[in-house]
């Protein structure tokens, strides 16, 4: 048993392309070769999925994430949106001591930058884009699965 990473790019027409996880990474990451000028300028929904696997085969998809990108006019991740992604993140959390000044006043700056990060950052995908991927993790065999 082990555990595996599935990264595909939605396309504008639902396509799914299934990327390897270390050019992803790569483009994460910045290298500076590491482009897709197919995708300069857009924002592109991806899909991240976590399966288990036995003898390297997906047996069961343990967390999915939907989520955007920003490609720079040369097909690069684009470093600021990237971290205008992270500082907003870091904003969603929860403040770790809950010191209130005030019983009357609640502080719940964290639930609406977590509204924004969602709103600039997450999509949610249709049932047929829901087996569309389903069907790219596992293929066409794979009939008793759910995804989460």
């Amino acid at each position: 048993m082990g555990i595996g990473v599935r990264i595909f790019l939605v396309t504008d027409d639902d396509t799914l392309r299934r990327i390897p996880l270390t050019r992803f990474e790569r483009l994460l990451r910045h290298t500076p070769v590491e482009c897709l000028p197919e995708y300069a300028g857009k924002w592109v929904r991806y899909v991240s999925a976590i399966v288990e696997l036995v003898k390297r085969k997906p047996i069961e998809i343990i967390q999915i994430q939907y989520s955007y990108l920003y490609f720079d006019s040369e097909g690069k991740i684009d470093e600021r949106e990237q971290e205008k992604e992270a500082r907003l993140a870091v904003e969603a959390l929860p403040p770790l001591l809950n010191i209130q000044s005030s019983q009357k006043v609640i502080d719940a700056q964290h639930h609406f930058a977590k509204k924004r990060y969602d709103d600039l950052y997450r999509w949610s995908p249709s049932k047929t884009m829901k087996q569309a991927i389903f069907k790219a993790v596992f293929g066409k065999t794979a009939t008793d699965k759910k995804l989460p």
